[in-house]
């Protein structure tokens, strides 16, 4: 399916939501809520059906529960929706034991009549690994994070125990997967609102008018201008202070900073790194900063005759100055990336060989594959700044000098936003200016969503690249208790990229997200935005 009939989908699907004749601002929000600025168009707000965006990044986590979260400074799982679990003695079977007394949210268009229970745990993973479940199909029938993780392959059954107990039963050992069922992806859907939508026969507006237990239920959506949020009272964590968000996401008029600077936003996530210093200088707004478990990165497309030849690959590694982009582009918050794992992460290989700028050997390989005179590439860029590459124009820029230094030709290709499963703009692409946040500490979460050969298949390995030993070190990684050999295997993975340069990693960047003084309770995360339940005005 097209991106654009996945869009007139999600129109259709939402346009009971679209208050068209509301003026785009509302003079009392500041007294009863705060206005968050910045980011995309979401063509839909479940995120089992994304692979990043507004939608997983920051929205799933106001809708929608998950059986656990991640502690942001251990990165391990804690209780969420789950109050406890238990793993079986083989490692093949997770039982979790749920909460009593969640609330869904009551909306206009659905009020529940019953409590979370253990048939939406069921509901919410079932449609995601079985082909025939009605909802399956729904709304373009892939899930690309799930399909990139293998999880049809993972999970062997789900089984309802009681009603407030569910066991996964596993086809192998998978030390990631509790970290995984803590992402914002892994949300749990209300199985009482399908089962009446698929009555009505309207499946699609599970996705594009949600329900679920989170501290905030969507009460507005207008395309290209706004989202808007409104409080949960039966929050089971109790009832968030604020009782309305507001998603400024129309791209009219002045620019984000602008915006924040006159008061129309609140929150600005990811601001340009040059702005850091007027945003700094100025008393009414705090900044906060947040390393990064994130990498920006070139994607070389492997279909590509000129890129096969590990050679060209290395060259255009070679040739790129990441301290100039460090400088130029990061204004030195940026860390240099010599892998696609970020130095905070366990399993980084600080003894990586990877090779690092040297123009005259990139000269010299070229000229080797018998490009001495002149090779033409094509770089696909998506403008939209995230907080591993504050300004991807930029970025491309430099690098295209860099590349046209050593006889390289690149041309850049500009889109506004970029969504892995839709690559029928850049399949003609030589490279790709792109990037990816952690959904969670464990190292496989790099490794396996954008390298491996099931991630190929589902569309998020973007480079095209798929390596059997490498997927293999992936999946004794995964098997192992033992925390001495898991690092091995992932070492010896990262020795495999080293080696091959299926992708260049560029720089790890710091999140920054600017609020108002008078707004407190905003927390960071490694892995995205958290939830604004706690957040409050103190004026």
């Amino acid at each position: 399916m097209s991106a654009y009939t996945r869009l007139l989908l999600a129109c259709f699907g939402l346009f009971s939501l679209i208050g068209c004749t509301e003026p785009h601002q509302d003079s009392n929000i500041r007294s009863r809520g705060f206005v968050y600025c910045g980011q995309d168009t979401p063509t839909t707000f479940n995120p089992q059906l994304t692979d990043g965006g507004l939608t997983a990044d920051t929205l799933a986590s106001q809708i929608f529960d998950r059986l656990l979260v991640l502690d942001p400074v251990s990165h391990q799982p804690l209780p969420s929706l789950a109050r406890s679990w238990t793993i079986s003695d083989d490692g093949l079977e997770y039982t979790f034991s749920l909460r009593k007394g969640i609330e869904f949210q009551s909306t206009e268009w659905f009020k529940p009549s019953r409590q979370l229970n253990a048939q939406d745990v069921v509901f919410s993973f079932k449609r995601i690994i079985e082909p025939e479940h009605p909802y399956h199909k729904v709304s373009g029938g892939r899930y690309p994070w799930f399909e990139s993780q293998g999880f049809n392959k993972l999970i062997k059954d789900i089984t309802l125990i009681d009603s407030h107990t569910v066991t996964f039963t596993l086809t192998r050992p998978d030390n990631a997967f509790l970290s995984n069922l803590a992402t914002s992806y892994a949300i749990i859907l209300s199985q009482e609102y399908a089962q009446q939508l698929l009555k009505a026969g309207t499946l699609n507006q599970l996705d594009m008018k949600p329900i679920g237990t989170g501290p905030f239920y969507l009460s507005q959506y207008i395309p290209n201008d706004l989202i808007r949020l409104k409080r949960h009272w039966g929050y089971w964590q109790g009832a968030a202070p604020m009782e309305q968000v507001v998603f400024d996401i129309s791209s009219r008029g002045t620019g984000t900073l602008a915006k924040l600077l006159s008061q129309e936003c609140d929150v600005l996530s990811s601001p340009v790194a040059s702005q850091l210093p007027v945003i700094s200088d100025n008393d009414e707004f705090e900044l906060l900063a947040q390393t990064g478990m994130n990498v920006a990165f070139i994607a070389l497309n492997n279909d590509r005759p000129t890129l096969k030849d590990i050679r060209v690959r290395k060259a255009i590694n070679l040739a790129i100055n990441r301290e100039n982009l460090l400088n130029s582009v990061y204004y030195g918050t940026g860390t240099k990336a010599k892998s696609i794992l970020p130095p905070m992460s366990w399993a980084y290989n600080h003894d990586s060989k990877a090779l690092d700028y040297d123009p005259a050997k990139a000269l010299a390989l070229l000229k080797e594959a018998g490009y001495d005179k002149s090779l033409h590439l094509k770089m696909w860029v998506s403008l939209e700044p995230r907080p591993y590459n504050p300004s991807p124009r930029k970025t491309a820029e430099l690098i295209q000098a860099d590349l046209n230094a050593v006889g390289i030709q690149l041309s850049i290709y500009n889109q506004e936003a970029f969504h892995r499963m839709d690559q029928s703009d850049i399949a003609e692409s030589d490279l790709l200016l792109t990037g990816w946040i952690a959904d969670n500490g464990d190292p496989d979460n790099f490794l396996r969503p954008l390298l491996s050969c099931s991630a190929r298949h589902a569309g998020l390995n973007v480079a095209n690249w798929c390596n059997v030993g490498f997927d293999n070190l992936l999946e004794l990684a995964s098997r192992t208790n033992k925390l001495d050999q898991r690092v091995n295997y992932y070492h010896l993975a990262q020795d495999i990229l080293d080696t091959e340069v299926p992708i260049i990693p560029l720089a790890h960047g710091v999140h920054f997200q600017v609020h108002h003084q008078s707004l407190g309770g905003l927390q960071m995360s490694p892995f995205g935005t958290r939830s604004f339940s706690s957040v409050y005005r103190s004026e």
